[in-house]
């Protein structure tokens, strides 16, 4: 029952056990409770509680604090903040503990001798470079609950923090000339950054109009009264030990345009219009310039007239004026924040002042050739107006008339290459100037020229050199003239010079005598010592000479022979039969050696083609024949020596026949073949034998084996009694070679042998002079039939046995006895 009632209330049900969960309990009220026991008799008496229960939970100590965080860290202090737990135990918290143990360290000690309330601590006087970790826990009437989870460890040094930068401003600032602006933000960062502000990489610095104001917290620049000189790219700067951060603005000062610049250019001046140009202000005033004002004034009158606001270009047509007066003409700038002061020009008066061109002075004529010749001029007045075209005649000197050199426009050069001139003919040329107003006079015509090349003297031979000599000779090998003078060349002069004297001889009397770049001086004397020369000679004359760079000495060279192998001329060289052979090398030595080819030790065959040049030697066998192989050698000698190569020359034919045919082994259906292999494999292993048979009445010869590799083979199937010829032949990579064949035929019969003797011979009846005699077949007849019997005597006693007769019956009447 609660307190303040009387009404017991039964708890909704029966319990065996000695306890009970009383549910549906009001939090915050006080109850009485009673308990009896039952059995089958009846209820016993109650017992109550002796006070009042008040229902509450029960009172615990506090959770954990949550979120224990490190606010602050310097060298000497560290600053904490947390969370109240998230339950308190039943009992308000009373204060907080905060512990802290230096790493390395066992126990945790107290931060605060007393309890805090608060949830934020600065722990002061630690030690710089040491490291702790905290933890803390909450307090209430029950006790101290359980501390908070430890912070990671904390090492006691000033924080760092890079700078940060928060603008007011965009990246574009548009700004009316005296007007003022500003450029301020928010930074932060530890250690305190250090701020600058720059415009176009130059430090700005305060002055009369520019205002700089830093707080550790806000940056500002101000600058009253704006000029176009502020205009600029702005970048202001915060940076400390960590790093740097920057922010821009490109700021644009603007004002109305400067005057354009001077002065104004009459371009062209008729008597009604005049079309005048002149150049864009220095300073546009920071916007672009939107159009140009042009107005004109007769000098006789104070009045500007309007002519344009509208054009953007800085050229313009002056319409609409009177014949004779003079004019001057203003022009003004616009943009977007203004018109600029005016650019006026002198006065000009309004009549035609342009004409053709003047006519050229006399042309010259340079680099004449066969069919060219190149014309210069000087430029002429123009007349007033730009000279746009030459025109370029040419004509022969006995003709009348002129002919444009060329349809093409000349400008704006003052020389043409006229092209297409005859040989040998005489020319003269004239230049005309064209402007837009016409075109002008002729030139003079320029001294006539005839068209040929111009011929000089050729440069001299290029790199002489004596490249062999003999006892009384020396050869001589030079190049051609780098410059031939426009003339052919038509031959070269040799000289040469005794070492000690000082006159030149001429090896050859004319040019055309040598008209190659070699030459053989000969008639030397041996033993001596002689410089060369050359020149080279066209129609124009002889060059200058070159020399070749040292004295020779005159003898004979010697030089040991030297073979180069052509790749013919490996250590084996096989050839298919029917190919051609070549066998070649590269021969070299002085004196030039003698050449020998030999096969072994003899000489090579008749049907060998052997070619010796200067330079070397080639050996070639067509249509080859399996003899022709062998070892080749080519030796090659001289007073200096001699060396010889080798070359195995194997060539590849089809097989020889076989050796040693033999037939054994006859049946009436087979017979056994043997044979050996060829005595020459030509060059290649022997790959199959083939195998044939005929029957003797037959004209075609019948494959029975065409793949064998032994050198037997047994052949079936043939007819009993007919007679075979046999033939094989050996096949390599390159063919089959010949058949050898059976001397006679084979008969396919089983073998024979002599019939068994004949069987119960007997005598049938007895005469004085005769016997009748009888006798049966005997078991076996050999393998043939029985063709007769022999009957045979003897006398009883004697030794030998006589014949009588051969019967074919099986009885015979011997007589004679």
């Amino acid at each position: 029952r609660e307190s303040d009632h009387r009404a017991w209330t039964p708890v909704s049900y029966t319990v065996t056990r000695q306890n009970a969960t009383i549910q549906g309990l009001i939090q915050g009220k006080a109850y009485f409770f009673r308990i009896a026991a039952e059995n089958l008799i009846g209820m016993g008496p109650f017992t109550e509680t002796t006070k009042e229960i008040l229902i509450s939970d029960p009172i615990t100590v506090p959770d954990r604090p949550e979120d224990l965080e490190v606010k602050a860290v310097t060298k000497n202090s560290v600053t904490l903040t947390w969370n109240p737990p998230k339950y308190n135990g039943g009992s308000d918290i009373t204060g907080y503990v905060l512990e802290s143990r230096l790493i390395g360290k066992d126990k945790f000690h107290k931060v605060t001798k007393e309890k805090m309330l608060d949830r934020k601590f600065t722990v002061e006087g630690l030690k710089e470079g040491d490291t702790y970790e905290y933890r803390v826990s909450a307090c209430n009437i029950v006790g101290q609950g359980k501390p908070s989870f430890c912070t990671k460890p904390i090492t006691c040094k000033d924080e760092l923090a890079p700078p940060t930068l928060d603008l007011d401003f965009r990246d574009k600032l548009i700004v009316r000339v005296g007007e003022a602006f500003s450029l301020t933000g928010r930074y932060s960062g530890k250690p305190a950054p250090k701020v600058t502000w720059l415009r176009d990489d130059t430090v700005l610095k305060e002055d009369d109009r520019i205002k700089i104001k830093t707080t550790p917290t806000t940056l500002c620049l101000g600058v009253l009264k704006s000029v176009r000189e502020d205009t600029g790219k702005y970048c202001v700067t915060v940076e400390n030990s960590t790093g740097s951060r920057k922010g821009f603005c490109q700021v644009n000062v603007v004002d109305r345009p400067s005057p354009p610049v001077g002065p104004v250019i009459f371009d062209e001046v008729f008597k009604d219009h005049m079309v005048v140009s002149w150049k864009p202000p220095l300073d546009d005033g920071g916007s672009e310039i939107t159009n140009y004002i042009i107005e004109k004034k007769d000098t006789h009158k104070d009045l500007w007239m309007p002519v344009t606001s509208a054009t953007v270009k800085t050229t313009c047509k002056i319409p609409k004026l009177l014949e004779g007066r003079e004019y001057q003409i203003r022009i003004y700038a616009e943009n977007l924040y203004g018109i600029s002061d005016p650019l006026i020009s002198d006065e000009m008066k309004a009549k035609d002042r342009f004409r053709v061109p003047d006519a050229p002075e006399q042309p010259i004529i340079k680099d004449v050739t066969k069919d060219s010749a190149v014309v210069v001029w000087n430029k002429p007045y123009d007349g007033g107006k730009p000279i746009t075209n030459y025109i370029v005649e040419k004509k022969e000197t006995m003709a009348t008339r002129w002919v444009k050199a060329t349809k093409d426009p000349i400008f704006p050069g003052t020389k043409f290459k006229v092209p297409d001139l005859l040989e040998g003919c005489e020319y003269e040329f004239r230049v005309s100037a064209e402007n837009e107003i016409g075109v002008g006079d002729p030139s003079p015509p320029s001294k006539p020229i005839f068209a040929r090349d111009p011929i000089a003297k050729p440069s001299p031979p290029i790199n002489p050199e004596a490249v062999d000599k003999t006892k009384n000779s020396v050869d001589l090998t030079w190049q051609p003239p780098r410059h031939d003078g426009n003339g052919k060349i038509i031959g070269y002069l040799i000289e040469y010079q005794k070492v000690g004297d000082e006159g030149w001889k001429q090896a050859n009397l004319t040019a055309d005598s040598c008209p190659e770049t070699k030459y053989k001086v000969t008639g030397l004397t041996e033993g001596l010592t002689y410089k060369f020369r050359v020149k080279a000679v066209n129609a124009a004359g002889e060059s200058d000479p070159a020399h070749v760079p040292d004295p020779v000495e005159v003898k004979d060279r010697l030089e040991p022979p030297e073979l180069i192998l052509d790749a013919n001329m490996a250590r084996e060289q096989h050839v298919k039969a029917g190919d051609t052979l070549r066998l070649s090398a590269v021969i070299k030595g002085v004196p030039f050696p003698k050449v020998t080819w030999k096969k072994g030790d003899h000489e090579v065959s008749p049907k060998a083609d052997i070619e010796i040049t200067g330079v070397g030697s080639k050996l070639e066998i067509r249509n080859t024949v399996h003899e022709d192989g062998g070892m080749y050698s080519l030796t090659v000698e001289n007073p200096a020596g001699s060396k010889t190569v080798s070359v195995k020359v194997v060539v590849l034919d089809k097989p020889g026949p076989p050796r040693n045919l033999k037939i054994s082994d006859v049946r009436s259906d087979s017979c056994y073949i043997t044979w050996m292999e060829p005595e020459d494999d030509g060059g290649s292993v022997i790959t199959n034998y083939v195998v044939e048979r005929k029957d003797v009445a037959s004209a075609q010869w019948v494959a029975i084996s065409s793949s064998s590799k032994k050198r037997s083979h047994m052949a079936k199937y043939l007819m009993e009694g007919t007679q075979y010829l046999f033939r094989v032949a050996a096949e390599n990579q390159y063919g089959r070679g010949p058949y050898v064949e059976t001397l006679k035929p084979i008969k396919a019969i089983d073998p024979l042998h002599p019939p068994g003797p004949p069987k119960n011979l007997h005598h049938v009846d007895v005469d004085k002079t005769e016997v009748s005699l009888a006798w049966n077949r005997p078991d076996r007849d050999g393998g043939a039939e029985i063709t007769g019997y022999l009957v045979e005597y003897q006398e009883d006693g004697a030794d030998e046995w006589t014949k009588f007769q051969t019967v074919p019956m099986l009885d015979c009447v011997v007589t004679g006895l």
